[in-house]
């Protein structure tokens, strides 16, 4: 007697959201997908044709590459270095558990949302099983990917100069989470240990592709929710009367890219701080107090008072935290923009664990 197992009913997906570059990161299964063969049973695997082409062209975009596949984890990540192929996989996930397993640690690993992967396999069972357990996550059969990875869902509103660099920067805050779970010391001693250096200096022309990709990507420490193209960045860049300031992080594991920008109106007797945020990455990091204090510092010498606009999104709380945290106040409103004064005598000195090179 023959006895066939069904995979479970898939729930009902909801419907993929029209984003373009919605999709940031694309999963891979192995065997008969990312190549030909089943490695245990064949020893003797071929990558297949056209697969290596599309991680690269979506890895030189930013779009980010793991694999989930049931398998031997030594075996096949052996062979992933034999093919020269390794580094492209971020956290690869090989054992004998759900894939959905294997998804759901990734985007914790990641810190990304399960609808931001697309999961391609050859098994129609483990693309139902995906559906099933975790209905936000793309599926794609491994027979359709020159029709699948080349929709717009995978194709970033933006390729800025850091998109192909996107691959080692979360590569490095892997290593970076990896020691912090081992450090024994206090927070401040781990953040010391990183040897961060904060660098601000006048945003060049080169710098607006990501400047505007900031604007666009950054929810929660944008202080405004205003968004700015390009285009319009180059323009207030040249203005005499602007001051577009871009600030980038690194440590001893790598860089963190660009991760702030502040635009500053000053051709009144008040500097107006038009626009202030900061990627949400670097907070963990301790720095996102930096820009602010040293714009409250060029303002205090230039005999300038300092003002900002607020303007609550709902999800841009943390940015109201750390104006209130370094003495800004409330001094008019009108509807929901918000007009803040700063304390220049409360400006705080830089951490010591951040060695901050300013650029004028």
């Amino acid at each position: 007697m023959t006895t066939t197992t069904e995979a479970p009913a898939p729930a009902a997906a909801p419907p993929a959201k029209p984003v373009q570059g919605r999709i940031k990161c694309v999963v891979w299964d192995l065997d008969n997908t990312l190549w030909d063969g089943v490695l245990l049973e064949d020893g003797e695997v071929t990558v297949r044709p056209g697969v290596i082409e599309h991680i690269r062209r979506l890895d030189a975009m930013g779009v980010l590459h793991s694999v989930a596949s049931k398998n031997d984890h030594e075996t096949a990540m052996a062979k992933l270095r034999e093919l020269g192929l390794e580094e492209m996989f971020l956290a690869p996930r090989i054992g004998w558990n759900p894939k959905s397993d294997s998804l759901r640690q990734l985007a914790e690993k990641l810190n990304l949302g399960l609808d931001a992967f697309a999961f391609v396999d050859d098994q129609d069972f483990e693309l139902a099983e995906m559906a099933y357990s975790l209905p936000q996550v793309t599926r794609v059969n491994a027979v359709d990917i020159d029709t699948e990875l080349v929709k717009p869902d995978y194709r970033p509103r933006f390729v800025s100069d850091e998109s192909a660099q996107r691959r080692e920067m979360y590569r490095s805050q892997l290593e970076r989470d990896e020691v912090r779970e081992e450090f024994t010391g206090t927070n401040e001693e781990f953040l010391a240990s990183l040897e961060m250096v904060f660098t601000i200096a006048p945003a060049a022309r080169e710098d607006l592709q990501r400047a505007e990709e900031l604007t666009i990507r950054t929810n929660q420490l944008n202080s405004t929710g205003r968004t700015y193209s390009y285009d319009e960045l180059d323009a207030l860049r040249e203005s005499p009367d602007h001051l577009l300031l871009v600030a980038t992080l690194t440590d001893r594991f790598g860089s963190y890219g660009k991760i702030g920008l502040a635009l500053v109106d000053r051709s009144g007797p008040d500097w107006r701080l038009n626009m202030m945020l900061m990627s949400c990455r670097v907070m963990s990091r301790g720095v996102g107090s930096v820009l602010l204090n040293h714009l409250m510092e060029r303002a205090r010498e230039a005999g300038a008072g300092l003002v900002a606009d607020f303007v609550p999104t709902g999800r841009n709380r943390m940015m109201q935290i750390t104006y209130a945290f370094s003495g800004f106040r409330e001094v008019a409103k009108d509807g929901d923009r918000q007009l803040l004064a700063a304390d220049l005598d409360r400006a705080q000195e830089q951490p010591g664990y951040v060695t901050v090179r300013v650029t004028r």
